[in-house]
């Protein structure tokens, strides 16, 4: 299972491990650009950030927007493409739509079969056991009102994203309501899990909590 799990994406600093991890020439992978979470956002600027991203390294994109689809469908077109890149906004949104699809059924069996997922913000937390993290900051707002905050469990850990020192305390009020492992990213870094093997990408200055213990 290879997984690139960002605050915003491939940044400099990480893009050579971004690279690594997918094994080939990106001019020869298409990409899966799911972009669904953007809905309820006021400025979408981002989204096309994402994809100058992708554009920049070559890959070869092919939007995918989760509303419409169904686990058959979504199966047939990623079954198609090399990385699939769920990307941020809301996440209460976005977990919605994951669930109601079926796209958390499928993805574990295309990770299996050796698509490589890349999560940026709103797409790494939903990796998680919870999204949990994603209600501290109070900047991703539940306005949709979702009951069960279950991730689809890709990982055994939990992150924050987008972190700045101002966001220390939140982080520290945090953690004491829940027992998982936490890292805390910066918009420079990236966690990459290549099967069992959990490594940090970008700045080696990194906060953890709850024993969260990277193995490469």
């Amino acid at each position: 299972m290879k997984l690139f799990l960002s605050s915003a994406g491939i940044k400099p600093e990480t893009k050579d491990a971004f690279l690594n991890l997918i094994g080939k020439d990106p001019e020869e992978c298409v990409v899966a650009f799911i972009p669904t979470a953007c809905d309820l956002e006021e400025d979408k600027s981002y989204v096309q950030w994402t994809i100058d991203q992708l554009e920049e390294l070559g890959l070869k994109i092919s939007t995918i927007d989760l509303k419409g689809e169904n686990e058959r469908s979504l199966y047939d077109k990623l079954s198609k493409v090399d990385i699939i890149c769920v990307n941020g906004g809301n996440t209460f949104y976005l977990l919605d739509w994951v669930k109601t699809t079926g796209f958390d059924k499928i993805v574990k069996k295309l990770l299996d079969e050796g698509k490589v997922y890349l999560g940026i913000s709103a797409g790494s937390y939903i990796c998680c056991p919870t999204i949990e993290v994603s209600t501290w900051k109070n900047h991703d707002n539940n306005i949709i009102n979702l009951k069960d905050l279950t991730g689809i469990n890709l990982v055994n850990f939990l992150m924050f994203v987008h972190y700045e020192d101002k966001y220390k305390n939140v982080v520290e009020d945090g953690i004491k309501t829940t027992s998982l492992p936490l890292a805390v990213l910066t918009n420079q870094q990236a966690i990459v899990v290549d099967g069992d093997n959990i490594s940090l990408a970008g700045p080696k200055e990194v906060l953890t909590y709850n024993n969260f213990k990277f193995t490469g």
